[in-house]
């Protein structure tokens, strides 16, 4: 496996250090080598939010991504128009279409309109819509296996949030579809 560098951005209770913190987790599970950077915007809810992941075989030497990410997982307009220009050439920029209408500028880049929240919603909770995004992801990338993740969210929320794994699930399945 490369070295994944991943920037997942969004709005501040989409679920964007969710995300990151699952795919950081799940790596470690596989025993890869990771590491997760998170940054808030000073309104935290509703104001920015991202964290950058990198998930590798080698030893991770810094956790901050530049210009090099690999992919851009975003879910609002603003972290479009700040990270499409931070991933490589040959890149993946997926895009939450239910959100963002601007499609990606850079033709050099791989970009993934995926209808994040009108598939949360018919999933019965809108709060999945991040799930729907890493479950894109992880069907493009293949960095990190699903069943690491589900484990992962057993691990980063706890015991009391175990009841919604199998919707987690359903959400992966369902952002893996939305890009087959």
């Amino acid at each position: 496996m490369a070295t994944e560098r991943v920037i997942c951005a969004g709005f501040g209770g989409q679920g964007v250090m969710s995300m990151g913190q699952l795919l950081t987790y799940a790596g470690m599970l596989e025993e890869k080598e990771v590491s997760w950077l998170p940054s808030y915007g000073p309104e935290m809810r509703g104001g920015t939010a991202n964290c950058s992941v990198t998930i590798s075989d080698m030893p991770v030497g810094s956790p901050v991504i530049t210009d090099d990410a690999t992919c851009a997982i975003v879910m609002n307009l603003p972290s479009l128009d700040k990270f499409e220009n931070d991933v490589v050439a040959g890149g993946k920029v997926l895009v939450n279409s239910s959100l963002i209408e601007k499609k990606v500028q850079r033709t050099d880049v791989d970009a993934y309109y995926i209808p994040a929240n009108e598939i949360a919603l018919e999933l019965g909770n809108p709060r999945v819509a991040n799930m729907i995004m890493l479950g894109a992801y992880l069907e493009l990338n293949k960095s990190v296996q699903v069943d690491s993740v589900l484990e992962a969210f057993k691990k980063v929320f706890g015991p009391s949030k175990e009841k919604f794994v199998p919707l987690n699930k359903e959400a992966l399945i369902r952002g893996a579809e939305a890009v087959k």
